[in-house]
Order: structure tokens, then sequence, then C-alpha cells
């Protein structure tokens, strides 16, 4: 078997592309509607895609890359 991804595949179906971005996306932005800052604490994935709060650096990767202070994210939400 043979996996192949082509990075502009979405562009031959943009209809079916959006909805598919709407379906994965849409919860996201619904938490983030209803509960504000709570739903990236309570959500690992948003979590995840939090690179700075309160001006503090709290994506270690990004940290470490600009030679900046990392702050854990629960760290720096105290």
């Amino acid at each position: 078997m043979i996996h192949y991804c082509v990075a502009n595949m979405p562009g031959a179906v943009p209809l079916t592309s959006s909805q598919a971005l709407n379906n994965a996306t849409l919860p996201f932005g619904l938490a983030l509607a209803n509960k504000g800052f709570a739903a990236v604490l309570e959500n690992p994935h948003l979590r995840a895609g939090l690179n700075v709060f309160r001006g503090r650096l709290t994506y270690k990767a990004v940290a470490d890359s600009l030679g900046l202070p990392f702050s854990p994210i629960d760290q720096a939400a105290a």
C-alpha cells in the first residue's frame, strides 16, 4: 500500500474541503466563545495551540528557538 499526500488537494474539492475544515474547527470556536479562556485550560488541543499568554511564551519549542524564557500555561495563567 502506498500513501501519497498532495498539499494542494483540497483545492480540487473546495466545497467539501471547506465543510471538512468547518466540521473540524467549529467545536473549538464554540468552546472558546462559550467558555472563554477556560476552554483553553480544559482542552488539550487548544492548550497545545497556545504560543503566548499575557506576554509569556507558553510553547516551549518557540521559546527555545528564540532563546527566550518558557512559562508553562498553568504558571502563566496563575
